[in-house]
C-alpha cells in the first residue's frame, strides 16, 4: 500500500505543480515571455490567505477568494506596469531581467510587513479523508481536494478558451498579435486578462500548498515556481494539456524518488528526467516545434 500512497501524494503535488504551470504556459504561450515573478505571486497569495483567515477571521472560502482578487490585481499589475513598456522593443533578456527583478522586489516587500520568520500556516481545506484497503491507505482530505481542484480548473479553463470570445481570442494573440490587432482584438488587454487568470490560479496553488505543508514564508514560492516552470517545459512550453500533464508527472516523479531513492536527491532525479526527455523530444511530451518564418 505504500506505493499507492506516494502516488496520491505525488499527484497531490503534481496537482499544485499543475496549477501554477498553467500560469506560466499561458503566459509563454500568449505572451512569449516567462514570468519568473509567478513563484512569488503564489506566495502572496499564501499571506493574503493567511491574514484573511488567521487575522481578519474570515471564513477559508472568504479567505480564498480574497486571496484570488489580491493575486488577481497584482497580476494585472504586474504586466501593466513592468512588462508591458518592455514587449514591443525591449529584447528578451530585458524582459527576462525584469521578471527576476519583480521577484525580488515581491519578496522584500514581504520580508518588511511580515518579517523573515515562517509562519503557521492553518490549513484551510476541512474535507474528511478516505480510508481504502480496511484502513491500510489512507487519504487525507487536502489531497482529494487538491486533485479535484485541478481536474475541474483543467476543464473550466479549457472551456473557456475554446467556449468564450476572450479565451478564443487568446490563440490569435499568441499566433500574430499584428493580425489579431487588425481583426480587431485588443492584444493588451486580452495579455492582461492572461496575467490576471494566471496570478489568480497562483493564489489557489498557494492555498492549497500551504494547506498540504503548513508553513509560509517570503520564499515559499521559490521552488515550486522552479519546479512547476520545469514542469510546464516537460509537458511542453505553451501547451496547457501539456502544463497539466507535466505537473502531474513531476508531482509522482519528485515523491516516488523521495519514497524509494533518497530525499536529498530527489530533485536532481526531477531535473535528471526533464533532461532526458528533452533530449529525445526537445519541445517537451505534448509540445509542438514551431517553424520560426525567416
Amino acid at each position: 500500500m505504500s506505493f499507492l500512497s506516494y502516488l496520491f501524494n505525488g499527484l497531490s503535488l503534481g496537482s499544485v505543480y499543475a496549477i501554477i504551470a498553467l500560469g506560466y504556459t499561458m503566459v509563454y504561450g500568449i505572451a512569449k515571455m516567462l514570468n519568473f515573478a509567478h513563484g512569488d505571486v503564489i506566495m502572496v497569495g499564501g499571506y493574503a490567505a493567511f491574514t484573511c483567515s488567521m487575522n481578519v477571521g474570515l471564513s477559508p472560502v472568504l479567505s480564498i477568494l480574497v486571496s484570488m482578487g489580491v493575486c488577481t490585481i497584482l497580476g494585472i499589475l504586474i504586466e501593466t506596469i513592468a512588462y508591458r513598456p518592455l514587449l514591443e522593443a525591449a529584447s528578451p533578456l530585458a524582459v527576462l531581467i525584469t521578471a527576476i527583478g519583480v521577484s525580488y522586489f515581491l519578496q522584500n516587500i514581504v520580508l518588511l510587513i511580515f518579517g523573515s520568520n515562517p509562519k503557521s500556516f492553518q490549513s484551510l481545506i476541512h474535507v474528511p479523508g478516505l480510508k481504502l484497503a480496511d484502513g491500510r491507505l489512507n487519504i487525507n482530505g487536502e489531497t482529494i481536494v487538491t486533485i479535484t481542484t485541478c481536474m475541474v480548473i483543467m476543464i473550466v479553463l479549457t472551456s473557456f478558451i475554446n467556449h468564450t470570445k476572450v479565451g478564443q481570442a487568446m490563440p490569435a494573440v499568441s499566433e500574430d498579435k499584428g493580425a489579431a490587432q487588425l481583426m480587431g482584438i485588443n492584444v493588451n488587454a486580452t495579455i492582461a486578462v492572461t496575467f490576471a487568470i494566471g496570478s489568480g490560479l497562483a493564489a489557489v496553488a498557494g492555498v492549497l500548498l500551504c494547506s498540504s505543508y503548513p508553513s509560509l514564508s517570503p520564499y515559499t514560492g521559490a521552488m515550486p515556481g522552479i519546479k512547476a516552470f520545469v514542469a510546464a517545459v516537460f509537458g511542453g512550453i505553451g501547451s496547457i494539456p501539456g502544463a497539466f500533464l507535466g505537473g502531474l508527472l513531476l508531482g509522482v516523479i519528485e515523491i516516488l524518488a523521495k519514497g524509494y531513492i533518497s530525499t536529498q536527491l530527489s530533485d536532481a532525479i526531477v531535473f535528471g528526467v526533464l533532461i532526458l526527455v528533452l533530449l529525445v523530444r526537445p519541445a517537451g511530451l505534448l509540445g509542438k516545434k514551431v517553424q520560426e518564418k525567416v
